[in-house]
């Protein structure tokens, strides 16, 4: 049979062209010259039809053989050429001294907000997460914040263009505090809760050393069945043993949040406070989950309970540091930031 007698040169032959392929792309026209659709192979397999239903079998099967010898030098070669490659074109002596590159390091902010979160992870707290641009329900009307509250005011917060998604047609506005994701978790979930909630919030205070723009929060959120202010102190004090050293003690002082009550600004003190020659420092927010907020979720508060605190992460960061203006936070002045 002719056609059986022509397999074996051609195989041979394609073999022999393809491993002597001096580049890949030499390689790419002789897979062409002989698998492409116009192949020489190609054309041998296209016979098949020519023969009788007694040839077609044993023919068939040599043919299949030859590809797959074929295809596997073909892929031998070419892994033989890319390896070539990728080398370097002039003979590398890797006994020469290496070059040390300057790795970067984490900003400030993130490392204090990494460490926070360690802290919270401690206790089974979830990290949650939510839109910078806010509508106002999020922001205030489930916050317990009535339209008439300060906050609410365009000298404090940046309203902005409405955007698709704004609930009820409300006004959108950029977030001014990370509570908003507190009120999206308890409206998407059942009780319990327990999240925690870091990210960039967004206030109308002009530049200065304790104040910016734009700044950074941290919130955490608990709620199940009869939570006190003792698990609420409890927390407090251990997440700030944890950032600030083991000396750190904590006091509650009465205050008011539209959406706690009971509410409180937490103090606190330790070494590093004496040496700024304080007694306390205020530090932070907290208090009990107003039964309102809890209604405006969904929640029976007859049966569930929880508390909220939240403060600035900058604020932590240039207590840690020893830093006296948060605006050195964003300058990128790689002498400042290269010290963390």
């Amino acid at each position: 049979m002719p056609l059986l007698d022509d397999i074996e040169p051609l195989k041979l032959n394609a073999i022999a062209e393809l491993t002597a392929a001096p580049d890949l792309a030499a390689l790419e026209q002789t897979k062409g010259a002989w698998l492409g659709a116009s192949g020489r192979f190609t054309a041998l397999m296209k016979q098949l039809g020519t023969l009788s239903k007694e040839e077609k079998p044993a023919a068939g099967k040599l043919i299949n053989l030859a590809k797959v010898e074929i295809e596997s030098a073909l892929a031998s070669r070419r892994e033989q050429l890319e390896l070539a490659a990728a080398l370097p074109a002039e003979p590398t002596d890797f006994t020469l001294p290496g070059r040390r590159r300057p790795l970067g390091k984490l900003h400030p902010l993130t490392q204090v907000t990494e460490d926070i979160v360690r802290a919270f992870r401690k206790l089974g707290f979830a990290v949650a997460e939510g839109p910078d641009i806010e509508d106002e329900y999020h922001c205030f009307d489930a916050l317990n914040t009535p339209a008439d509250h300060p906050a609410r005011d365009a000298q404090d917060t940046f309203y902005v263009s409405p955007v698709p998604g704004g609930a009820d047609g409300r006004s959108s506005l950029l977030r001014t505090h990370t509570s908003s994701v507190q009120i999206r978790v308890m409206k998407s979930q059942p009780p319990p809760v327990r999240i925690l909630v870091p990210g960039r919030v967004y206030r109308r205070d002009n530049a200065d050393a304790t104040h910016n723009p734009t700044f950074h929060q941290i919130e955490g959120l608990y709620v199940d069945r009869n939570v006190t202010v003792g698990d609420l102190k409890g927390t407090v004090e251990f997440v700030f043993k944890e950032l600030m050293g083991s000396d750190v003690k904590i006091r509650f002082r009465p205050h008011y949040f539209s959406y706690t009550e009971p509410s409180f600004e937490i103090d606190f003190t330790s070494a590093l406070v004496k040496k700024m020659g304080k007694d306390w420092l205020e530090i932070a927010g907290c208090g009990m989950v107003h039964p309102q907020v809890f209604e405006n979720v969904g929640y029976d508060p007859e049966v569930w309970s929880g508390w909220a605190f939240g403060f600035g992460i900058e604020r932590i960061a240039m207590l840690r540091y020893g830093i006296n203006d948060i605006r050195l936070f964003y300058e990128n002045d790689g002498r400042f930031l290269k010290q963390f």
